[in-house]
């Protein structure tokens, strides 16, 4: 053992090998690193957990509708069937060289209904979120040259354009996200761009998606949720077969693909004896369909069209009603297929 000094009262210092203490400094850094680490994990279990960007931003609303539109591309090869474009739409492709069924990604949507269904939007208004691949200063300069003004909103550049008596207002948020709003006031607007600087916290969102994103099952590739009166109105009607929906339920309808892609229709009625009236409606609507695939002369009687049929399972539990099936592949092959050819000149 080493001795300080050479004295012989020197005070012999026992020094313990590999031991090295801590300064205050290096503890508080030390601290703060593992605090740092231990939040960056639980953003991104939240992550993993919350609703998509795209829906993130939506504003407040009565239905939001959701596409993770990559997958199903991949799936259907929706995007190789030549299609005759509408001309307003050609121009847009010729100007900006966005082809949406080639550069699409993810599309969010949310609906507000209407106070007056005879007014320029009609019974719902939409606000829009697009996520893809577009060149954005070309895309910018097209918004230029049709607007019929522009504002200034938190360094965003928003673009009003007159459609049909109405007011669609655009922002282009970043490199590849683009936000459409065309609802009277520029609110639902602006609660966008405000959404947009707080994207990167995971449980930023709204209400609808905040109470009821739980409910859609995991890796939906597609998925809406709202109260039905937001997009179809207060009465519900199939071929003259009105369905007795309470305008005050909420639906969760989700597409997602587990060996087979799975279609789930939930809906959370005012009460238990409300969800039993909808299940047994659902059931003579699927036998009417059934029947009438076997009798009618001009009946769809695709192998696709039966299984699809056959595969549909209707229950009921406490104040949900829920609607599953399975729906083939080559069905919605078959689908791009005919709307291809049918659009081809």
């Amino acid at each position: 053992m080493p001795e300080v000094g050479n004295s012989a009262n020197s005070v012999v210092v026992p020094v313990k090998r590999g031991f090295f203490p801590l300064s205050v400094r290096t503890k508080s850094l030390l601290i703060a690193a593992i605090a740092v680490s231990l939040l960056v994990i639980l953003l991104l279990v939240f992550q993993r957990q919350a609703p998509p960007e795209a829906a993130r931003l939506l504003p407040e609303s009565d239905g939001i509708v959701y596409l993770n539109v990559t997958p199903l591309r991949a799936a259907t090869h929706f995007d190789a069937h030549p299609v005759k474009h509408d001309p307003d739409y050609q121009q847009f492709i010729d100007a900006t060289g966005i082809q949406f069924e080639r550069d699409l990604a993810q599309a969010a949507f949310a609906m507000h209904r209407m106070a007056n269904p005879l007014g320029p939007n009609g019974p719902v208004a939409f606000s829009s979120i697009f996520v893809g691949h577009f060149d954005r200063l070309r895309l910018a300069s097209y918004l230029e040259r049709i607007a019929q003004s522009r504002e200034t909103y938190d360094g965003h550049e928003i673009y009003d354009i007159a459609i049909d008596g109405r007011t669609d207002r655009v922002a282009i948020l970043s490199s590849d996200i683009v936000a459409v709003s065309n609802t009277p006031t520029a609110e639902q607007i602006h609660s966008i761009l405000d959404r947009h600087r707080t994207a990167f916290l995971p449980l930023s969102s709204n209400t609808l998606l905040a109470q009821h994103y739980k409910d859609v099952p995991l890796f939906s590739l597609a998925w809406g949720l709202g109260k039905l009166a937001a997009g179809l109105g207060d009465d519900f009607n199939v071929f003259g077969f009105r369905l007795p929906l309470s305008v005050d339920a909420t639906f969760i309808a989700s597409l997602r693909w587990a060996g087979a892609l799975r279609l789930k229709v939930e809906e959370i009625a005012p009460n238990g004896a409300a969800a039993t009236v909808s299940a047994n409606s659902l059931e003579a609507l699927l036998g009417i369909f059934k029947t009438a695939e076997n009798v009618l002369p001009n009946a769809v009687t695709s192998t696709e069209t039966k299984d699809l049929l056959n595969s549909v399972e209707i229950e009921h539990h406490d104040d949900r009603a829920v609607l599953t099936a399975t729906i083939p592949l080559r069905f919605l092959q078959t689908l791009s297929s005919v709307s291809g050819s049918d659009s081809t000149p």
